[in-house]
């Protein structure tokens, strides 16, 4: 479990295809101090587990799914990825509760500057949708963001400038993809509701 509060904007050393995956070297010595094999690492909002970590950087396998189903199988050497390793049990919770797991990508629309702050536009997919709610969370790259406004099919985020600085938000452009992520809660919501349950008066949900 991760909490979208990225801490180290890294690079791709290297692609090497494999048969229906690819094998990610990446640049991270922030997240890649102490990091051992089967461990766990965000890239781009994609939970990668760690194959190999030596000096600074680290390699992973990503399937054809996850290639496919994310913005991933776009990087190239030189790319530069947000990196975050997962929330110690007992941590401060920055951002809010983030899987890892992408449920789907979209293109930046527009980028609007501001004197403090920058407005970026991005397309919302339509199965998605519902699941965006102004003031709500959502994760966009593995940052976690606040919905500024959300509209049928987009919606809005206010990054200050640390977000610009420390994460690829700060450098991508109207037309480049972005993964998403949304809250787990709303969806979780959803299941329960459609199977009848209302999940504040179910059986156990005073203990």
């Amino acid at each position: 479990m991760f909490t979208g509060i990225v801490e180290e904007l890294g690079e791709v050393a290297a692609v090497e295809p494999l048969a229906e995956a690819s094998r990610f070297r990446l640049r991270g010595p922030l997240v890649t101090d102490g990091a051992k094999h089967g461990d766990s690492i965000a890239v781009n909002g994609v939970c990668l587990t760690v194959v190999e970590s030596t000096g600074g950087e680290f390699t992973a396998d990503v399937m054809q799914e996850t290639l496919n189903r994310s913005s991933l199988g776009a990087l190239t050497p030189g790319s530069r990825v947000n990196l975050e390793r997962p929330m110690a049990l007992g941590g401060r919770l920055g951002g809010h509760l983030v899987q890892g797991h992408v449920d789907g990508t979209a293109a930046i629309l527009s980028r609007t500057p501001s004197e403090h702050w920058e407005i970026v536009k991005i397309a919302l997919p339509g199965n998605l949708a519902r699941y965006v709610v102004e003031k709500g969370s959502i994760t966009v790259d593995g940052v976690s963001l606040t919905v500024v406004e959300a509209a049928a099919d987009w919606f809005s985020i206010s990054l200050i400038p640390t977000t610009l600085a420390l994460t690829t938000l700060g450098i991508k452009q109207p037309g480049d993809p972005v993964n998403l992520e949304v809250d787990v809660l709303a969806k979780y919501v959803e299941r329960l509701l459609a199977a009848g349950v209302d999940p504040l008066h179910s059986e156990g949900a005073d203990r």
